[in-house]
């Protein structure tokens, strides 16, 4: 369980989050949206680590994260851009990232399977393509079986077969009672994996909930006119 209570962020005058409150459970698939600026990044970053709110806090299991770092390693993250050393081939990256968290048993073998990355396992990071380097990303991502996962635009280069086993695979990590996070612009994946969703309009919750009650709330047909409405409505 993660609870986010109160969090306020500001960045020189430019106040990104404004007391954002919110309980994610677990064995559930949480999508996090919102138009560029909302807040969405600040947020997951805020998760993770990488930012410091101004006001508020973040409990883990009921315990504050506040100068605890150890609460990092139950969290996996796919991070939008990964950028990875582009002299290291496939297969020396995943020892490196072993060698880091060595105290984590990974299972990297039924994920080169998955993503039928073995051709590429001794080349060069550089000399791979956009949509491979993404299946390396989530083979790094979901290798240590963590509780948490946080998956930023995941489906990102990624050709249909591939998008059908990751689907397949976040179905499977959240059968294990795992709470997942996920951050896409791609509405027929939210809509397809997620089992609610929190939009972020200036840094505060417009609306938090199911597929579903967002239509019912827009009067519209389908997920992407609901979403287009919200946005329409925020540009007025």
């Amino acid at each position: 369980m993660i609870e986010i209570k109160n969090i306020h962020k500001r960045f020189g005058k430019n106040e990104v989050l404004q007391g954002v409150d919110l309980a994610i459970g677990e064995n559930r698939i949480l999508a996090v949206l919102g138009p560029n600026g909302s807040g969405k990044t600040t947020l997951i970053k805020s998760i993770l680590g990488m930012v410091i709110p101004n006001k508020g806090d973040i409990f883990l299991e009921g315990k504050s994260i506040k100068k605890d770092w150890k609460y990092r390693s139950t969290i996996d993250y796919l991070p939008q851009i990964a950028n990875f050393p582009h002299n290291l081939t496939v297969q020396e990256l995943i020892r490196m990232i072993k060698d880091l968290r060595r105290s984590r048993k990974a299972n990297e073998a039924q994920l080169i399977e998955l993503f039928k990355l073995q051709p590429f396992l001794n080349k060069k990071l550089g000399n791979l393509s956009g949509g491979t380097k993404q299946k390396v990303n989530i083979l790094l991502t979901f290798m240590f079986d963590s509780p948490i996962v946080i998956l930023d635009e995941p489906t990102s280069g990624l050709d249909p077969i591939s998008l059908i086993r990751l689907k397949e695979l976040i179905a499977s990590e959240k059968e294990k009672g795992k709470t997942i996070i996920i951050t896409s612009h791609i509405m027929s994946f939210v809509e397809e994996v997620a089992d609610e969703l929190v939009f972020l309009l200036e840094g505060k919750i417009y609306f938090e909930g199911t597929i579903a009650a967002l239509k019912e709330k827009t009067q519209q047909p389908d997920f992407e006119h609901a979403i287009a409405s919200i946005l329409t409505k925020s540009y007025d």
